[in-house]
């Protein structure tokens, strides 16, 4: 008999990230316990535990992103991640807001070298 995974539980802020994934249909929502979206093995947005969503930006966005949202370089449990945004916990419930740099984000990651599959076969 298969043994089944418990989900867990749905929270705002999952149940707002999905909905932010969902504006690109093109998209998978990936991670049970660690939400996350990735292109070609570059993953360019997850929903952390402590610190709500980060997202990854090109270059030149990420300055105005910081300075529009009072924000910062994502910095979860150990060192900045410089590509990534902290996304206020605010802005995650304002999808029709963050859609536009949801979308730079995956338009960024589509111009990223791809990653080799790790999955042994």
């Amino acid at each position: 008999m298969a043994v089944s995974k418990k989900s867990k539980p749905q929270t705002e802020e999952t149940v707002a990230y999905a909905r932010l994934v969902a504006t690109i249909p093109e998209v998978e929502l990936k991670g049970d316990a660690n939400p996350y979206t990735s292109l070609n093995g570059n993953m360019f947005s997850f929903l952390h535990k402590s610190v709500s969503m980060a997202l990854r930006l090109p270059p030149e966005a990420r300055e105005p992103f910081i300075a529009k949202y009072g924000t910062k370089l994502f910095d979860g449990v150990g060192p900045v991640q410089p590509e990534y945004v902290a996304v206020p916990t605010d802005l995650l419930q304002k999808t029709e807001e963050l859609q536009a740099y949801f979308a730079m984000s995956y338009e960024y990651a589509k111009t990223l070298k791809p990653k080799p599959s790790k999955k042994k076969g």
